[in-house]
């Protein structure tokens, strides 16, 4: 065999292999730790929301729905932990491997989708306040939750491809066109699905704040509270899902220069950024469904020890009147 044909032979062979075993053993005990945390605490907010919030009544489908993605997401973490204990990145069975994909970006992909939904929400509740908001229309509607996981589906069928996860794409295989083809369309779904939902949130956020600035009510301190909640949705998706699509494009720049002991390097990064956009099904429940206050109340009376839940509920209605009008203009924000 001639030295090219074994240089084609190799960059053709699926490298799913952990380059380390430190590394992804350490991952497999964090994403451990995800799902003892992320299962108790999404199944108690679906509890909540289904049970004692009764969510298609308090106009919190969308959140409901984030809530369905992330615990889906939480159910997945066990095949990859076991996987990363086994020293692969992903599942020799195909089936599984495309399974796992599957669900893992649908969920990602649903994630995001009903994120941008609810700050678009937010978006013409605050900034065009007195408009027709057709997101809040929509919204009050179950069949747009189905229109939203439906659209997910064909966007999501292309990263079902076996060689997805190893990063098989643009450098790795003998590019045919119809190869070239499917690479790159499956790279643009995965980046476009992160970037333009991002730029769509910076855009509402920095509205929203320079609205709440301009208006007059309580002191700073407090306002400073509502800009948080605000805040929180960019600060979460930066930190869960931003960092993933940068480390792709550098693995991705890497196998192109078949830079090999870098692409080693560029696989731990990318497997370990990956882990950590996992905690978006921790990081949720805590910023987007506790800052509904009815939600809130509705939690802390069913899962708080008396003496807990006594002191929580009386700091949520003692305000006084500045406060109150912070609470209003929060209110607004989240649940309209």
């Amino acid at each position: 065999m001639s030295s090219q044909d074994e240089s084609l032979t190799n960059r053709s062979i699926d490298h799913c292999k952990t380059p380390t075993t430190v590394t992804y053993q350490a991952l497999s005990w964090l994403m451990l730790g995800e799902f003892m945390l992320g299962l108790p605490l999404n199944l108690s907010v679906l509890y909540i929301f289904i049970f004692r919030f009764k969510f298609w009544k308090n106009k919190s489908i969308f959140l409901f729905n984030i809530v369905v993605a992330d615990f889906l997401l939480v159910v997945c973490l066990p095949v990859k932990i076991y996987h990363y204990q086994h020293n692969m990145r992903r599942s020799d069975d195909d089936v599984v491997c495309k399974m796992m994909l599957f669900m893992l970006f649908l969920n990602r992909g649903a994630s995001i989708a009903f994120l941008v939904a609810l700050s678009l929400d937010r978006y013409f509740n605050v900034v065009h306040l007195g408009r027709k908001n057709c997101v809040k229309v929509l919204k009050k509607s179950p069949q747009i939750s189905v229109v939203i996981w439906l659209f997910l589906l064909p966007l999501t069928i292309p990263t079902m491809v076996k060689t997805f996860e190893c990063c098989n794409s643009h450098g790795r295989q003998v590019e045919t066109p119809s190869h070239d083809v499917t690479d790159t369309f499956r790279e643009l779904v995965f980046f476009s699905q992160i970037i333009i939902p991002f730029i769509i949130l910076v855009y509402c956020t920095i509205r929203i704040v320079n609205r709440l600035k301009k208006t007059t009510m309580g002191k700073q301190a407090k306002l400073r509270r509502v800009v948080f909640v605000v805040m929180s949705v960019v600060i979460v998706f930066s930190i869960c899902f931003l960092p993933c699509a940068i480390a792709r494009a550098v693995l991705l720049s890497v196998r192109l220069k078949e830079w090999e002991e870098a692409e080693n390097i560029a696989v731990q990064v990318n497997d370990s950024l990956m882990v950590l956009s996992f905690t978006d099904c921790l990081l949720d429940p805590l910023v987007y469904c506790f800052c509904h206050s009815g939600f809130k109340d509705a939690y802390i009376s069913t899962f708080c020890p008396p003496f807990l839940k006594r002191r929580l509920l009386k700091s949520n209605y003692c305000v006084g009147p500045a406060m109150t009008a912070t609470k209003t203009t929060a209110l607004l924000i989240i649940e309209k």
